[in-house]
């Protein structure tokens, strides 16, 4: 019972547990916002997918239709907090103007970039189960108002691409700040501050909100919006889909976009999959309380006997807050 409740709450659409390593793959994917925790230090992970799409400018009498490749690569560096990742999307598709039709194929969008854990509300914390009564093991938990927080930053570059400005230059930053919250009835909310492209003639700043939810130990659903703001478009797109856990190490899912306006009016359909390589992952170890105490008093003697040999220390995993 206990691995299945924790394949259910660890098995979302993003980032469910409160650690870096879970014992299920944790996917971005169907969603666009990025979790606050890295997949864990050495693993890699593959995200990708491909979407048709169709935007229509009722006002400019403009309409593009195509498809897309998009693919994000995932490690974990050097600790625990921090990860790696680039991203590329490549698009083609027919922009039908009142004047003609051009035909677009290039990368839309190439991005380098690495995210740091700041914050973790439950490193070093334990919870002590209440098992005789349902209704307190199972209460709201003010705990979970507070968010793991981490922070992003990359570089776009710009590769003669016809989906941005010409004014756009080869390298600009992206900068964004992440929070994540996970509740005790199984929800997770997931929020990204994005400020794009800051040093260029149209930067951009947005947000996105995810909130997720697992059905059973291999479904996940989520529901999504993202704000977009500059001087040259603004909107707002609400998202949903779902995820399906194939294996511990693969996810395939799927995800509808869509918008309220006509200027322009937009809708995504996108299918894709997650695949995680973690075989040289080593859990990390950390001394817990309780055996620096016993070092200090009951381990003197001991110390006195075996001369310059090191004290007897019992390792523990690294706490991962999962419930």
């Amino acid at each position: 019972m206990h691995r299945n409740r924790l394949l259910f709450l660890a098995f979302l659409t993003v980032v469910l547990a409160h650690g870096q390593f879970t014992d299920v793959i944790n996917s971005n994917r169907p969603g666009k916002s990025m979790a606050a925790f890295s997949v864990g230090k050495s693993v890699v992970q593959a995200e990708g997918g491909t979407y048709f799409f169709r935007e229509k400018h009722n006002l400019l009498q403009t309409t593009s239709t195509g498809l897309g490749l998009e693919a994000v690569l995932r490690w974990g560096l050097y600790k625990e907090e921090l990860e790696g990742i680039f991203e590329t999307q490549y698009q083609g598709d027919q922009f039908v103007t009142p004047f003609g039709t051009e035909n677009r194929r290039s990368l839309k969008s190439t991005i380098i970039g690495a995210k740091y854990l700041l914050y973790d509300p439950y490193k070093n914390y334990e919870e002590k189960p209440n098992i005789r009564s349902w209704k307190a093991k199972y209460k709201f938990k003010w705990r979970e108002l507070i968010p793991a927080i981490a922070v992003y930053g990359g570089v776009n570059l710009n590769f003669d691409n016809p989906y941005t400005f010409e004014s756009d230059p080869i390298i600009s930053p992206k900068l964004m700040v992440i929070t994540q919250n996970q509740f005790s009835s199984g929800f997770v909310l997931v929020t990204n501050i994005i400020a794009d492209k800051v040093t260029t003639d149209f930067p951009s700043f947005g947000g996105i909100i995810t909130l997720t939810r697992g059905f059973s130990e291999k479904w996940s659903g989520f529901l999504e919006s993202q704000i977009y703001s500059s001087d040259f478009y603004a909107d707002v797109l609400f998202r949903s889909g779902a995820a399906y856990l194939i294996k511990e190490n693969i996810q395939l899912d799927g995800s509808l976009t869509a918008n309220l306006k006509d200027t322009p009016s937009v809708f995504y359909a996108s299918v894709g999959i997650a695949w995680r390589f973690d075989e040289n992952y080593k859990p990390v170890l950390i001394r817990s309380g309780k055996d620096k105490d016993k070092d200090k008093k009951g381990n003197k003697k001991k110390k006195k006997k075996k001369g310059k040999k090191g004290k007897d220390t019992e390792s523990v995993p690294q706490p991962t807050g999962t419930k």
